[in-house]
């Protein structure tokens, strides 16, 4: 699934069960980041598990990537 920070992802899920994983879901991020969601909602996602405000969608983004917006994946409306 994933090797250190080398490794890549299949999807969202990958990355929020990884996270999930390590016990990062509830970590705040180094700098939050503005995440917009499909939904059209925009939000600074804190921790390096959020959930969408509006419609639900779970984002997930594993520590060595925190620092780029484009790492940060969705897992899935209630995952």
């Amino acid at each position: 699934m994933h090797d250190g920070c080398s490794g890549s992802f299949g999807d969202g899920k990958q990355v929020v069960d990884k996270v999930r994983m390590m016990g990062f879901s509830n970590q705040p991020m180094p700098v939050p980041l503005p995440i917009t969601c499909d939904c059209g909602e925009t939000f600074d996602m804190e921790t390096f598990e959020a959930v969408c405000p509006r419609c639900g969608m779970v984002f997930g983004v594993t520590p060595c990537h925190a620092f780029d917006p484009s790492n940060v994946a969705a897992a899935g409306v209630g995952y």
